[in-house]
């Protein structure tokens, strides 16, 4: 359960410190755009109200407490299924990233009203619209890790094995 936490917390800090650092620091809120390594890597200051590609955006108090409800419930899902013995380290650590990366979306959306998304990225003709940030590719990573790395916990050593 330590893998989990620890992922988390700096999965959580790392989403904040560059939010911070790209938005604020780098005055990307009043630019608006800053061109790092074209196409490949753009900041686009983008304010999204709700899901990925800006899904649910509608009603915004109404979709930003429904998100944070959601986002909260998973996490809160996940640190309990984590919690049960025989996970592997890779799945904690799945765990972690979507955990911090949800919680870091849950502050945007707590301080902001919506979620500072920075990061664009484009190549080989292919012009992407879209805007993410370091939670949205923690939260990716996270899904996917827990979809490969977890199954069947198996059980503490020591403890007799089912038989059929």
């Amino acid at each position: 359960m330590r893998a989990v936490a620890l992922t988390a917390a700096l999965t959580f800090a790392l989403d904040q410190m560059t939010k911070l650092a790209v938005v604020y620091g780098l005055g990307l809120i009043q630019l608006g755009r800053i061109e790092v390594f074209p196409p490949f890597l753009t900041f686009q200051m983008a304010w999204n109200q709700g899901m990925n590609f800006g899904l649910f955006a509608g009603d915004a108090v109404t979709t930003k407490w429904l998100l944070i409800v959601v986002a909260v419930a998973i996490s809160a899902w996940v640190v309990w299924w984590m919690r049960k013995p025989g996970h592997s380290r890779l799945a904690q650590v799945s765990g972690g990233l979507l955990i911090g990366g949800a919680m870091g979306n849950v502050i945007d959306r707590l301080l902001y009203g919506a979620v500072a998304d920075f990061l664009n990225m484009s190549c080989c003709g292919f012009e992407n619209p879209y805007a993410f940030n370091v939670a949205d590719i923690a939260i990716f990573a996270g899904a996917i890790g827990l979809v490969l790395f977890t199954g069947e916990p198996k059980p503490p050593k020591g403890t007799p094995s089912k038989t059929a």
